[in-house]
């Protein structure tokens, strides 16, 4: 009995081997922060923190260390990966410096901003951990269960409105609105449809809310390369789709000719 009784356990722990395989991208196991460990206000760059693609510590990441780390984790290609990169140097107040922590993120107003979709605005006290509350009030306006433009559009306009009414230093400039657009359009960009601009919300839910690559619930990482072009082209649709008129240019401009005729 004992043969296959061994046999049966080395099949059954063969079994878990694989299914734990496919729970997590090769080689780069998830992980939670651990203490001493820096993480920030992007839920992106901390998943690529807690699966290794990044320094799982958060600390002196150098332009190579990300443009790697992008394209590994999410295959975008270089010129977009070293975009990113200098907008996130920016962070770093040492003059000249050439890497960032995650922790750096942190600063309110650089590139971190009030009515984030999943972190409390910093008036409020913590600006870069996960916030459940305005969490569940982001996905109220999520009605279905494949999220397009205007679903995501719509939480992000409602996220504005609630910081403005209830945050007395409440600060969305014009730069602010072109980093959020494309945070709100990143979920899609990982998970999604870049050309119809949807993604699956429990895909999007189970990322916010463990930073985690959702490989298992089998999403893995695109083939197609993304680049600054695939960013743009989605990042307009959400833009478009935050308006909140109904006028089509033309029939605007047809109206207001005829009211200036009258």
């Amino acid at each position: 009995m004992k043969a296959p009784l061994l046999a049966t356990t080395l099949a059954l722990g063969l079994a878990l081997g694989r299914a734990s395989e496919l729970s997590y991208p090769q080689g780069h196991p998830w992980a939670p922060a651990r203490r001493g460990d820096l993480r920030g206000p992007c839920p992106m760059m901390n998943t690529l923190a807690n699966h290794g693609y990044l320094q799982r510590d958060g600390r002196n990441i150098t332009r190579e260390n990300a443009v790697k780390a992008l394209a590994d984790g999410l295959n975008f290609n270089p010129t977009l990966a070293n975009i990113m990169f200098d907008q996130a140097i920016i962070a770093n107040p040492e003059p000249n410096a050439t890497y960032f922590t995650l922790d750096h993120l942190n600063q309110h107003n650089v590139l971190e901003h009030d009515a984030s979709l999943s972190r409390a605005d910093a008036y409020f006290g913590n600006n870069h951990i996960f916030n459940q509350t305005v969490f569940d009030e982001t996905r109220q306006y999520w009605v279905a269960p494949i999220l397009n433009a205007s679903m995501l559009a719509n939480s992000k306009v409602a996220r504005m409105i609630s910081s403005k009414a209830f945050n007395p230093t409440y600060t969305f400039t014009l730069i602010t609105e072109e980093f959020s657009l494309g945070e709100v359009v990143a979920p899609v960009i990982a998970f999604g449809d870049t050309d119809a601009v949807i993604v699956n919300r429990t895909l999007v839910e189970y990322f916010f809310e463990n930073e985690r690559l959702p490989t298992s619930l089998g999403w893995k990482r695109r083939d197609e390369i993304v680049s600054l072009n695939t960013i743009l082209k989605a990042t307009s649709a959400i833009r478009n789709a935050t308006s909140l008129f109904t006028d089509s240019d033309a029939s605007l401009s047809k109206r207001k000719l005829t009211a200036n005729l009258h």
